[in-house]
């Protein structure tokens, strides 16, 4: 089982931060697999987002994934809200001194360790988000204004369990018109308010579907196609 695999005590104990700091190998070993782009790929719903960015149509995407496919797929840093941290940075676990993703990534994936500090001798972790550490100042820092101006909120995939961003779809207006994209329903989206539209199913099925009454399926196809070929 994962457990054994990745030589934890228990599931959470990956991603808390004073186990990383005693032993950081079980992280290490996950981050080799899941290291954006070296193991997988965009899906169509990652490239469907890439797609409303080109189009200029994109106000952000917020993630709680660390997988960094919103980015691989084309998405603009700029539009990302990656709630959970990413693999683009890495500090120090103690006195939080930048270090170089590049070398982490060196030495993580090509090592099979993790890097120490050269100021402190702290360990070293990508800058995702662990049980401890406070989320990234980017979410509160865009959220609210973002929930106030966005003409149409779209919940993808997700069972909205994990605050504070399960509450996101509560924080837009009554007047916003919400979609969920999902095999259940969710959060609030039992409710059924007039301005909730609910597409059941498989994610990748169901944006084809929205692209396909667009007029856009051909540009999503190539968008994916773009993804895939690098």
């Amino acid at each position: 089982d994962n457990l054994h695999k990745y030589n934890s005590p228990y599931p959470e104990a990956i991603f808390d931060l004073e186990f990383y700091k005693n032993n950081p190998q079980p992280f290490v070993t996950l981050a080799n697999e899941i290291w954006p782009g070296m193991n997988y790929r965009p899906t169509l719903t990652h490239c469907f987002f890439s797609l409303l960015d080109r189009k200029g149509l994109l106000l952000r995407v917020y993630t709680q994934n660390i997988d960094g496919l919103e980015e691989v797929s084309g998405v603009h840093p700029d539009r990302l809200v990656e709630c959970h941290g990413h693999f683009r940075s890495a500090s120090c676990t103690e006195c939080r001194s930048p270090y170089h993703p590049d070398d982490c990534k060196t030495n993580m994936v090509e090592k099979g360790e993790a890097p120490t500090c050269s100021i402190c001798g702290g360990i070293v972790k990508v800058d995702v988000t662990f049980f401890g550490e406070e989320l990234p100042s980017r979410f509160s820092e865009l959220v609210y204004k973002d929930v106030d101006s966005c003409d149409l909120l779209m919940v993808v995939g997700t069972s909205l369990l994990v605050a504070p961003v399960a509450y996101i779809p509560e924080w837009v207006t009554d007047s916003t018109p919400r979609l969920l994209v999902n095999r259940e329903l969710v959060g609030d989206f039992h409710l059924q308010k007039l301005t909730d539209l609910y597409l059941e199913g498989d994610c990748d099925e169901s944006v084809r579907q929205l692209c396909k009454l667009a007029g856009w399926e051909n540009e999503l196809d190539d968008v994916y196609l773009e993804c895939h070929s690098k």
